[in-house]
């Protein structure tokens, strides 16, 4: 790991670590690695937070003007198509909820529960990773950006 994060709290001091050995494997596409580290990061309390936000940001980087249905497609759909070459379990349905969360237009409807923590870190780190390759942005920005953003709406709704 290439930053240190020693200057955040502990509990988000993990995400940040977990979430950086996650998205690491995932650009390595080293499957052992980011097993293990998608369990640190499904015991990391409010990743599914963090890596929300990460997703927002690097779309919103990704398409200043917005988003419409075809953009979202398109981001699904080479996300599903990277990460299948070397996670075969990938799950669309997943990965679309995840991108509906992070924009904020996420719903679920009766009898159909959010991904628990286990499936939210399987897949976000696959869903920043491929969005971090089509933006240029790097990591450590990126997720600091995202903790910045986590604790200003906290601020905020304080």
């Amino acid at each position: 790991m290439t930053v240190t994060w020693r200057h955040l709290p502990t509990p988000a001091r993990e995400i940040a670590v977990a979430a950086t050995e996650a998205v690491e494997a995932a650009q390595a596409h080293d499957g052992a690695t980011y097993d293990r580290a998608v369990l640190r990061l499904a015991g990391a309390d409010r990743a599914g937070l963090v890596l929300g936000g990460m997703v927002r940001l690097l779309l919103e980087q990704a398409h200043p003007d917005g988003l419409d249905g075809s953009d979202i497609r398109r981001v699904l759909e080479h996300c599903i198509r990277s990460a299948e070459t070397w996670q075969s379990d990938v799950d669309p349905h997943v990965v679309l909820v995840l991108l509906a969360g992070a924009l904020g237009i996420y719903d679920p409807g009766d009898g159909d529960a959010p991904p628990d923590p286990v499936t939210v870190a399987r897949h976000a780190p696959l869903l920043v990773t491929d969005l971090l390759e089509v933006t240029g942005i790097p990591f450590a920005g990126c997720l600091e950006a995202a903790f910045s953003e986590v604790a200003r709406t906290e601020r905020h709704d304080d």
